[in-house]
């Protein structure tokens, strides 16, 4: 794997590539759309939910908290996910900028 020169880049940029990767798989989009509809949850009911194995969604839980879209509490063995409201909120005020600004730009060059 190269370089990926990372320090070239703004804060922002890198934050919202890494959130972007973390999402780039369609398990973590289930579990951040179930985690969504239940509030919280543990590991154990997303493994009830998914057709994944618990190493394959404790796995990708791992990707997504890395990434700080979701937060783990410890609670007595279990430890209880939920989104990140404020990941969230950056990534709504960056996708939301660049589409406003593509429509505002109207490009026809292709």
């Amino acid at each position: 794997m190269g370089i990926t020169k990372t320090e070239h880049f703004s804060e922002q940029q890198n934050l919202i590539a890494l959130m972007a990767k973390a999402m780039g798989h369609p398990a973590r989009v289930a579990i951040i759309e179930y985690l969504l509809s239940v509030k919280t949850c543990i590991c154990g009911d997303i493994v009830n939910e998914l057709p994944l194995a618990q190493p394959t969604i404790s796995q990708h839980l791992k990707e997504l908290k890395n990434a700080g879209l979701i937060k783990g509490n410890i609670e007595g063995n279990a430890i209880c996910y939920c989104v990140d409201e404020q990941a969230f909120a950056k990534l709504q005020e960056y996708f939301g900028s660049i589409a406003a600004k593509s429509i505002q730009q109207k490009n026809s060059c292709c």
